[in-house]
């Protein structure tokens, strides 16, 4: 008999014990956080996922917890060009090592190369998922090539007026350094 694992409530020792493995087609609308942060959002839009679990044998011989994860979505965001909606593709291909408590992991932060989580017995996978395609997010969306001229000049008349009376800063070090010259 196989045991099946919950994404909200994951053991994660366990689910690494068995090699699990879970996957899921989600709604962008589950993800609260993240749906936030989204313009335009809609039941259309969803993130794929997988996880899987394996024990890896360290140096001198300690097994320990892994925990894989791929993610796949498509955000909606504004350009910050052509202030028009852009679908961000996002990804997330990342390996977290687990170690018994939380002083743990903050403990071995500082020394170790791979990301560290505290065990749990009732980890939320969804909980990670997000967090990660949250960080995924760009801080400044933009399309390749936006599908409307962005226009780059100047419209504010008032600020054109302004500078136009205003005199150079420089010109009388120029008139000094010329009369120096003479």
């Amino acid at each position: 008999m196989t045991k099946e694992f919950s994404a909200q409530r994951l053991d994660v020792k366990a689910f690494a014990q068995a090699g699990g493995r879970l996957a899921g087609h989600d709604s962008l609308l589950k993800y609260e956080r993240l749906a936030q942060e989204a313009k335009g959002l809609h039941p259309d839009l969803l993130v794929d996922w997988e996880a899987t679990g394996e024990i890896r044998t360290a140096l001198g011989g300690m097994g320990q917890v892994w925990l894989h994860i791929k993610v796949r979505a498509s955000f909606p965001m504004e350009c910050q060009r052509c202030l028009t909606p852009v679908d961000v593709p996002l990804e997330v291909d990342r390996e977290f090592r687990f170690v018994a408590d939380e002083a743990t992991a903050e403990a071995l932060d500082d020394e170790s190369e791979e990301d560290l989580l505290a065990l749990s017995r009732e980890f939320d996978l969804h909980e990670l998922i997000e967090d990660e395609l949250l960080m995924a997010l760009p801080v400044v969306p933009k399309h390749d090539e936006c599908p409307t001229s962005v226009p780059l000049s100047s419209s504010d008349d008032d600020f054109e007026e302004a500078n136009a009376e205003k005199p150079n800063p420089f010109a009388a070090l120029a008139a000094l350094r010329k009369d120096a010259k003479d």
